[in-house]
């Protein structure tokens, strides 16, 4: 037998006579539920759910500053989830909160605050309507630029209404409030802190040490019941603007934000947040293979000289760059009407540009061009899981003409031979295509040991190695890629240049 829950109280007599709800500052609700998960002994990424990575840095310092009812400064380059772990604290309100029906800063119904709550308390007595706020209502959020207004923040004076009723124009009722108040008992984040110009950024810094501010001249008392939440790039402070030292100073907690530190943290993140699109028609196959590439291609462009390490390299290159191989093998699927179409090495082409929008590049990379960053740092993810994978393509002990294991497939190539691969061409074609190169198949089952459906993807990936490896040449071919013998490709090309000079 189920039970009824109660219903809720309607008017601010039914939520007296009920002897519950007292009213409760927001930090104070957000420690008595935390503390609650804690004591159910949740810890780490079980108290934020797709967290990925933070369970034991970053989440315990944020859980601290929870405890201790500090307002919060995360910080941290882009893509670092600040904004979502910002959003997960709604988590610890309560489902549902009284709010006075009428009041534009949502007070308690048993703790009017403001002459506007005061007069419908008066007016209705125990009659005044009483409204519930969800967890989600509690929140609210503003992307900072360096156009924002106090009066977008805060409120505005409105004098024409103050002379029509009569109030003063520091009277609460004569102001029009802007988005901080009106998330009064709830928990309001600023992404991108520095952006906001320095007298913005003092009215907050009133709203957190006074609790008044000043509108044209005119001291407001806001006794405002919140909790901030601050994003912010700490390289913005030196290129688009600054956290002014007493606002800094008053907020409770910086927490510095981390991108994945495992490649497996990584992969974990791109598998979540990926919204990979769907056929009834079509499923497209994508191996494991592709997720630790793209997410070792994010990782190599963090540390490469043609990226801005200061600007970061947001994991929602990772989420857009398997999305944009998904689609291409879909796109494959449905044109050539086959109902499971598997990935190749050869899409990777189609990642580039959801990855180049994504990474800003340093002066060295502007000179290259983002295509070619873009390859690079594909191709640098290929030499990470080679080395790890695979033996050395050229060893010290190797002679020019003898390269291990390799010998036989390089031999075709030095005969003139070429293999050109398409991310549009059917399976059977290119599964045919790679099987003309004697000795392929037996050392990528050999050396890889791939299941039966990615053997294909595995001698891609052989080949892929030895030129990254600087024993066979690549060129870009429309659609595809074609592969073809080093030495007649430099000899090919030192003709060409020989011609033009002449």
């Amino acid at each position: 037998m189920t039970t009824v829950p109660a219903p809720r109280p309607a008017t601010l007599g039914a939520l007296r006579a009920s002897g519950q709800h007292q009213p409760l500052s927001v930090k104070a609700e957000l420690r008595r539920n935390l503390v609650r998960a804690l004591g159910e002994g949740r810890s780490g990424e079980q108290l934020f759910p797709g967290l990925i990575g933070y369970g034991d840095t970053v989440i315990p310092q944020v859980v601290n500053a929870i405890l201790a009812g500090h307002d919060l400064l995360l910080l941290g380059l882009r893509g670092q989830a600040k904004t979502r772990l910002a959003r997960a604290l709604a988590a610890f309100l309560d489902p549902a909160v009284p709010a006075l029906a009428g009041d534009p800063l949502r007070s308690h119904p048993l703790q009017p605050v403001g002459a506007l709550a005061e007069d419908i308390v008066a007016r209705d007595g125990d009659a005044a309507k009483v409204v519930w706020l969800s967890r989600e209502e509690r929140y609210g959020e503003k992307l900072a630029t360096p156009d924002v207004s106090v009066a977008d923040l805060i409120g505005d004076v409105d004098p024409i209404r103050a002379q029509r009723e009569g109030y003063d124009l520091g009277d609460l009722r004569a102001v029009t409030f802007g988005i901080v108040p009106r998330t009064n008992r709830g928990i309001f984040c600023i992404n991108e802190l520095p952006d906001l110009v320095p007298r913005i950024q003092v009215a907050l810094f009133n709203i957190l040490e006074e609790q008044d501010v000043q509108v044209r001249g005119i001291p407001l008392r806001l006794p405002l019941d919140l909790m901030l939440v601050f994003t912010a790039n700490p390289e913005d402070y030196t290129s688009r603007g600054q956290i002014i030292t007493p606002l800094k100073d008053r907020i409770g907690a910086q927490v510095m934000t981390h991108y994945p530190r495992t490649r497996g943290e990584g992969v974990t993140i791109m598998a979540q947040e990926a919204h990979l699109a769907q056929d009834a028609t079509c499923e497209p196959m994508v191996p494991d293979l592709f997720h630790d590439l793209i997410e070792e291609a994010a990782r190599a462009a963090r540390a490469s000289e043609y990226v801005d390490s200061k600007s970061g390299v947001s994991a929602r290159l990772t989420i857009s760059a398997l999305e944009s191989l998904h689609a291409n093998v879909l796109q494959r699927g449905l044109l050539l009407g086959e109902r499971r179409p598997m990935a190749r090495l050869v899409d990777l082409a189609a990642t580039l540009a959801a990855m180049t929008g994504k990474i800003e590049l340093a002066y060295e990379g502007e000179q290259e061009g983002p295509l070619k960053v873009g390859w690079h740092v594909l191709g640098q993810a290929v030499k990470a899981l080679w080395a790890e994978r695979m033996p050395p393509v050229i060893t010290d002990r190797d002679d020019e003409r003898e390269r291990g294991p390799w010998k036989g497939v390089l031999t075709w190539f030095a005969n003139g031979n070429r293999i050109a691969l398409s991310d549009r061409s059917p399976t059977a074609e290119h599964e045919a295509a790679l099987a003309k190169v004697p000795g392929l198949a037996e050392i990528t089952d050999s050396l890889c040991k791939p299941p039966a459906v990615e053997r294909a993807l595995w001698q891609e990936f052989v080949l892929e190695g030895l030129f990254h490896g600087g024993v066979l040449a690549r060129d870009e071919s429309g659609r595809g890629l074609v592969y073809s013998d080093l030495l007649a490709h430099m000899m090919t090309r030192d003709d060409g240049k020989k011609r033009k000079r002449s």
